[in-house]
């Protein structure tokens, strides 16, 4: 039976870093957070986590390189939900930061951007009419200043290319949703000590989750087709 809950996010690859982080945030502030993650163990383990803590989290599966996960995700979602809140597409990967754009291989820019690219896109497709039920769906993609064609170098060649190619996303998807009243943001977090970050970056996972928190529940609706560091627009 669908719920009438008032607020509802989904949070994928939610279950370690930024993305728990996010899920933490969101269910403290009263919102039914749908967990997702590839490994099903580590999912419910995180989910059960912020259960404890006194957050509402249900568990999805999800494997956003995969069509038939995305397609057995947005299923289980509107059994469950009449429409969705927030949506926020974390889930990424980063396999090496020194490869140069001409060392780099065709494997490794396709598998990152499957999963940080067109898993997004594929994700945002078949939930969209899920958000566009809501009064005030709200699409936040997790990119990064390497993917930012302003001041790129040549660094992380397959995830700066990845990212760049979200943004891109980020806009169309913006330009696409906007009659619906659906707003769609790009978001760099900044350097945040994850698995991803390491130990010695700049950031915890509550400055990195900020915005992203910000955008779901406290940001004007007037900003969208954006890319916010800190909660300021930042150059493409």
């Amino acid at each position: 039976m669908k719920e009438p809950a008032p607020r509802i996010a989904l949070v994928t690859g939610a279950n370690k870093g930024i993305g728990f982080e996010i899920a933490r945030q969101l269910g403290v502030r009263g919102f039914h957070v749908f967990l997702t993650a590839r490994d099903r163990t580590r999912g419910e383990e995180a989910a059960a986590k912020l259960e404890k803590a006194g957050a509402r989290v249900t568990f999805l599966p999800l494997d956003v390189t995969e069509a038939k996960s995305i397609q057995a995700m947005a299923a289980s979602l509107n059994q469950a939900v009449d429409h969705l809140d927030v949506l926020v597409n974390n889930a990424g990967i980063l396999e090496s930061s020194s490869v140069s754009v001409l060392k780099v291989s065709a494997s490794e820019v396709e598998r990152t951007w499957r999963t940080n690219t067109l898993g997004p896109l594929l994700v945002t497709q078949a939930l969209a009419p899920l958000l566009q039920r809501s009064k005030h769906g709200t699409v936040i993609n997790l990119s990064s200043g390497w993917g930012s064609l302003h001041d790129m170098g040549d660094e992380a060649a397959a995830y700066g290319i990845s990212k760049a190619a979200l943004n891109a996303v980020t806009r169309q998807c913006a330009d696409a949703m906007k009659s619906p009243g659906v707003t769609v943001n790009s978001v760099c977090p900044g350097w945040v000590r994850t698995d991803m970050g390491g130990a010695g970056a700049t950031r915890d996972v509550d400055a990195g989750a900020d915005t992203v928190v910000w955008l779901a529940t406290e940001a004007p609706r007037t900003i969208t087709g954006k890319f916010l560091r800190d909660r300021k627009a930042i150059p493409w």
